[in-house]
């Protein structure tokens, strides 16, 4: 199945916001193994619009359009679409109704220009948004199958996974029970993953299990497509792919599927009754708003400590300050995160301490990375140094300081060597 994306909107095409909305999309599909073939993006002008629509409906079989379902005058998607199909705006009523319910129960009258919003294309398939005024439709163009859908990232993902997806599908002829597993790393860049998965999808012989990547530093998202002809069918092909990987990625996975990794060291420390105090600097405090605003954290996190001073740090934890003087060193942030430890009660101490640096006669930009965990027994410490960009360092601090304490609460090894640390 031909696949175009036309994205919509004068701030999409001129680079004032980032377009997210088409990589969503192009990724949703892509994990369900449906390719896309183009992508167009139009500004907000009734000819542009006209033209890209006739030429998607010419070359395509599937045409995704986002964007232009709004109140405002600048919304032209139903409006160039019923031209392009040749026939009329009808008002439907139906979505009309559940606008009006839609701001009623948020003890508000509808504004006159939302009824532009149920004014849709004669012959168009209504395509419900349970959490929007914008509904999506879905027409005939040319050859083509039309499928507007909102700007809105939350409404445009909710439609896609529920409603349009299945359709796609449906027109494709694919089968269409289809798994998507995905494994969360930290440590090991893509293209290493990628040879150390070197034939894992052939270990279903058949075709039907499709290995991808996702990287965002500084995580990377392994992932499995699988088509079966029913989920038992898909359990079966996954089970001995799932558990190669596993094998050959090891303790580098931090969580599964909709698993995070704060999630998981929330669950960690919620499932001994532990406790957790933290210290960090230049980080932002990042690592304490990971997982402080999580369901459950207000009966794990203890408190969260933010400095960019490291005479500052000792202060606050009760040492003396004299001796934070000189290099940054594992027995630094040993020593802090055992004194946080013990001034906050806490049954563990996680401290993260970066040594920046900086100054023009610098020949690489990075920072030195000191982390410890503090437990009741015993002290478990690195030391990385990281090579990049502030942001860089900034990022990969974080994700280092919470990896390091799933390892210590998983009882695996805190250090291993990371393709992200220079040695």
């Amino acid at each position: 199945m031909r696949i175009e994306i036309i994205c919509t909107g004068d701030e999409v095409l001129t680079g004032k916001i980032v377009n997210t909305n088409f990589s969503d999309i192009s990724q949703k599909l892509e994990d369900v193994g449906l390719s896309v073939g183009w992508e167009t993006t139009v500004g907000d002008d009734r000819e542009s619009l006209l033209r890209a629509f006739q030429l998607a409906g010419e070359r395509a079989d599937a045409v995704i359009v986002n964007g232009g379902l709004g109140p405002t005058v600048d919304d032209l998607s139903q409006e160039v679409a019923a031209q392009a199909a040749g026939v009329d705006l009808v008002l439907n009523e139906e979505w009309r109704a559940r606008m009006e319910e839609f701001f009623r129960r948020r003890s508000r009258v509808m504004p006159p220009n939302n009824r532009k919003q149920a004014l849709l294309p004669a012959n168009a398939e209504l395509i419900d948004n349970p959490i929007g005024t914008a509904c999506g439709f879905a027409l005939d163009i040319g050859k083509a199958r039309f499928f507007f859908t909102p700007g809105v990232p939350r409404e445009l993902r909710r439609m896609l996974e529920e409603q349009i997806i299945p359709r796609l599908l449906a027109r494709s002829g694919l089968q269409t029970a289809i798994h998507l597993k995905r494994f969360h790393s930290y440590g090991l860049g893509e293209s290493h993953v990628d040879a150390l998965l070197t034939g894992v999808a052939e270990l279903v012989a058949d075709g039907t299990v499709k290995l991808g990547f996702r990287a965002h530093y500084p995580q990377l998202e392994t992932k499995l497509t699988v088509r079966g002809s029913d989920m038992e069918d898909i359990r079966r092909k996954l089970g001995p792919v799932e558990r190669e990987v596993r094998k050959r990625l090891g303790n580098f996975i931090l969580a599964e599927d909709d698993q995070t990794l704060e999630g998981v060291v929330l669950g960690e420390l919620a499932s001994r009754q532990a406790s957790l105090s933290i210290v960090e600097t230049f980080t932002s405090g990042q690592i304490a708003a990971r997982l402080a605003h999580l369901p459950g954290a207000e009966k794990v996190f203890r408190r969260g400590l933010v400095a960019r001073d490291l005479a500052e740090v000792w202060s606050a934890v009760g040492l003396d300050g004299a001796s934070s003087t000189g290099e940054l060193t594992r027995e630094t942030a040993e020593a802090v995160a055992r004194a946080a430890r013990r001034q906050t009660g806490a049954t563990h101490a996680l401290a993260v301490l970066i040594d920046l640096d900086d100054g023009p006669d610098r020949i690489e930009f990075g920072g030195t990375i000191c982390l410890a965990v503090a437990t009741e027994p015993e002290i478990a410490s690195r030391r990385s140094r990281i090579v990049g960009g502030r942001e860089w360092v900034r990022l990969g601090a974080v994700e280092m300081g919470l990896d390091c304490l799933r390892r210590q609460l998983q009882n695996l090894p805190v250090y291993e060597r990371i393709d992200f640390e220079k040695v």
